[in-house]
């Protein structure tokens, strides 16, 4: 049971009144070095050196426990970006998922992201807001223990929205009896306790953080969370098993990304306004997971079981007066969902003459049953769906089944040769009963229906080894991602005139790529890809969700280096250059026309200085990078501009739309969290954030809206540039107590 400081903390801290706090630096792992003593020889991305001889690309690796809790972040999410190249930001309110940029993707909430946390999906498929839907708030940083990733469509054992990237934390199973406390500019405050104990053959561990945050908007986000973990596990490495509880809930007021003209014409006092203070959400998360490895024969079995309760309602108004010009146009996102499945899995080594294999086969299900809608309202009070046109409220019972077979074989031809070749095999099958056909049938269209789908999907590497040192790559594969159902039912996308969607969309991809060591403390992985698309997923504000858009292709290169300048000193670096086009001309709905992807980002990147050990102090320096993106898919051409605006215009010249083609600025933002160790085993934390005071934004939108003054004037909106911003400078300052440290 957990030690009595520690169980006295988790009561207190259930009754306090969150976002991260700045990650304090572990204490249990810190306090084995003392200030007088010799400096421990570490390697904090130690694990990404490590896969020479046994990665199948240049673009997958391992992020250790020490370098998750050195990166500054000031989100859960933000851990993500130890992934190069990933880039992790928010649109929205803080309980709202974060949105995710990688290798020219908007991948918005976590479509074509595949996000596991301790065995969970945490993507959820037909969403309320939007397809793959990945809510990382649930994430206590301190619990998190490796993540391992994969980008591309290379991997057997990677399915859906997996085929741009698949990020997989796990979470630790000890962790010292603690108690930490953290305020910061902002209205930030919160509280963190754990503690773990041994429990008959294993351990048990509980944890427990609640959260406030307002932001710096004039109307507060107001964001109170609270998170609970208990965890119970046996064994080691080899074999063991662990079963985890947890429950996460939120409130919070969100300021929605707002018209460039609302702030020019003093609308709203600055960036940080609101056109509607109503606008937020709350959310419900609890889940039941069990993980088990161990050895079977020759080889190594895997298995994995969760139940998921999802529950959520987001109060969003995104296009303010352009549906409704009497009640506005905020609306209800709301879904029920409840989601169980698992995943087994069995590797074997086998020789076949002189020829040394490896054989993996795998298999998964999943089953989601979800009650998802979205309806009229206005003060987030519910509105009758008669008010507006058909295709502005949904209310759907779907009931999804998801299945996969796997196998890979990797055979060792030569020394210096070897080769992966996988086949994976899904299959989908949906049903939408539509509680709103009738409505919807007098628009031509429903949402109800059944559909299913099988994909086989191919994949192979070659691996040529010439030096211990040195590496190169070749790999080339199909993946996928899925369709929100209620879109695969529409014969025609209602809000784009698109032709109908597959329920799973496939993606080809192609890889090169090198690994190297050229020197004892220095390594460098180079990776170009190509990837096409049959169904690119693309925000459409006029729905405020995701829905399925035309092919498209990227190709690009990724870089990243490490170098440990000495023993306490690390620096990582990782730069992604993009080339991303749709393969026909898209009307985004502004008027204008072409093949620009919208919100694909040019460059991703992050550059990273860690210290460690050196004597009590730690810390981590990191400059996160955004390149900038179109916004538009092309310049205003007559004919798109005449059908957009079809009240007002008769050519460009007349529409309300700029005439050209319409870009957004990215960022770069400078964050720091440094770490010291007391005695008595008390440590601080400090972490500064957004050093520069960088007033960009965190995200961009090109869409028609209309404000309720333009109602008598612009019938059909205004296209403008919406910004969400990046927050001022701030700072966050956290005290810890770890019980039962060594007095050094």
């Amino acid at each position: 049971m957990l030690s009595p400081p520690a169980f006295l903390a988790a009561l207190s801290a259930l009754v306090s009144s969150p976002a991260r706090a700045e990650i304090p630096f572990a204490a249990d792992s810190a306090a084995e070095s003392s200030a007088g003593g010799p400096l421990p020889e570490v390697t904090i991305t130690g694990e990404r050196l490590d896969l020479l001889g046994t990665a199948q690309t240049a673009s997958e690796g391992v992020v250790t426990d020490e370098e998750i809790q050195l990166t500054p972040a000031y989100r859960p999410g933000q851990l993500f970006e130890t992934v190069p190249g990933l880039i992790v930001t928010l649109h929205s309110g803080e309980g709202k998922a974060n949105q995710f940029l990688m290798r020219g993707y908007n991948l918005d909430h976590g479509t074509d992201l595949e996000t596991y946390v301790d065995g969970m999906p945490v993507n959820q498929p037909t969403h309320a807001h939007g397809q793959g839907y990945t809510d990382l708030n649930f994430l206590i940083p301190e619990l998190a223990d490796q993540i391992t990733y994969t980008k591309g469509t290379y991997y057997a054992d990677v399915g859906d929205f997996g085929a741009v990237g698949s990020v997989h934390m796990s979470y630790r199973d000890t962790v010292a009896d603690q108690l930490a406390a953290s305020v910061g500019t902002l209205d930030f405050q919160r509280i963190f306790t754990a503690g773990s104990q041994p429990l008959g053959a294993g351990n048990v561990l509980a944890a427990v953080e609640v959260q406030h945050y307002d932001g710096p908007f004039v109307t507060p986000d107001d964001a109170r969370k609270e998170n609970a973990v208990l965890r119970y596990s046996e064994g080691d490495d080899r074999a063991g098993y662990s079963v985890t509880a947890m429950l996460y809930h939120q409130l919070w007021t969100n300021t929605t990304d707002i018209p460039l003209r609302a702030i020019d014409e003093g609308l709203v006092p600055d960036r940080f306004g609101t056109l509607d203070p109503t606008d937020g959400g709350r959310a419900w998360r609890a889940s039941l997971s069990f993980n088990e490895h161990a050895p079977l024969g020759a080889g190594q079995f895997m298995a994995s079981a969760y139940f998921i309760d999802n529950q959520l309602h987001l109060w969003n108004n995104f296009t303010h007066f352009l549906v409704d010009p009497v009640h506005g146009d905020q609306e209800d996102q709301m879904e029920n969902r409840r989601a169980f499945g698992g995943a087994a899995s069995y590797a074997l080594p086998v020789s076949l003459g002189t020829l040394a294999n490896e054989i993996s086969v795998g298999a998964l299900v999943r089953d989601d049953n979800v009650h998802v809608g979205r309806l009229p309202s206005e003060d987030r009070v519910p509105l009758p769906a008669a008010n507006d046109p058909p295709s502005f409220s949904d209310d759907d019972q779907v009931y999804l089944f998801a299945g996969a077979l796997y196998a890979q074989a990797i055979t060792h031809w030569t020394p210096t040769l070897r080769s992966v070749l996988g086949l994976r095999e899904d299959y989908q099958h949906g049903t939408d009963i539509d509680y709103l056909a009738a409505l919807h049938e007098t628009a031509g269209y429903t949402n109800g229906g059944t559909d299913r789908q099988a994909l086989a999907q191919p994949k192979a590497s070659l691996i040529y080894t010439p030096l211990e040192t040195l590496e190169f790559y070749a790999s080339a594969g199909r993946g996928f991602h899925s369709a929100d159902l209620r879109g695969v039912n529409q014969t025609v996308s209602v809000d784009l005139a698109l032709p109908r969607s597959p329920l799973l969309a496939r993606q080809e991809g192609q890889e090169v790529g090198m690994r190297a060591l050229p020197a004892h403390n220095v390594t460098f992985t180079l990776a170009v890809y190509n990837l096409w698309q049959q169904s690119e997923t693309i925000i459409n504000p006029d729905v405020g969700a995701d829905i399925a858009g035309p092919p498209s292709r990227r190709y690009g290169f990724e870089i990243n280096a490490t170098w440990k300048i000495n023993q306490w000193l690390e620096f990582y670096g990782s730069y992604s250059g993009d080339h991303t086009r749709f393969t026909r001309p898209f009307d985004d709905g502004t008027g204008h026309l072409g093949d620009y992807i919208t919100d694909a980002p040019v460059a991703t990147g992050s550059f990273a200085l860690y210290l460690s050990h050196l004597g009590r102090w730690s810390g981590g320096l990191e400059y996160r990078y955004l390149g900038n993106y179109p916004l538009s898919s092309g310049p205003c051409v007559n004919a798109a501009a005449v059908r957009d605006f079809p009240s007002v215009a008769t050519s460009c010249a007349n529409a309300p739309t700029a005439p050209g083609q319409v870009n957004g600025k990215g960022f770069g933002q400078l964050n720091l969290d440094l770490h010291y160790r007391l005695w008595s085993g008390w440590s601080t934390s400090l972490g500064i954030y957004n050093i520069l005071n960088s007033q960009a934004a965190a995200a961009e939108f090109w869409y028609v809206d209309r404000l309720q003054s333009e109602i008598p004037n612009y019938p059909d909106g205004r296209a403008d540039v919406h910004i969400h911003p990046l927050e001022p400078i701030m700072a966050r300052f956290t005290i810890v107590k770890t019980f039962g440290a060594r007095d050094d």
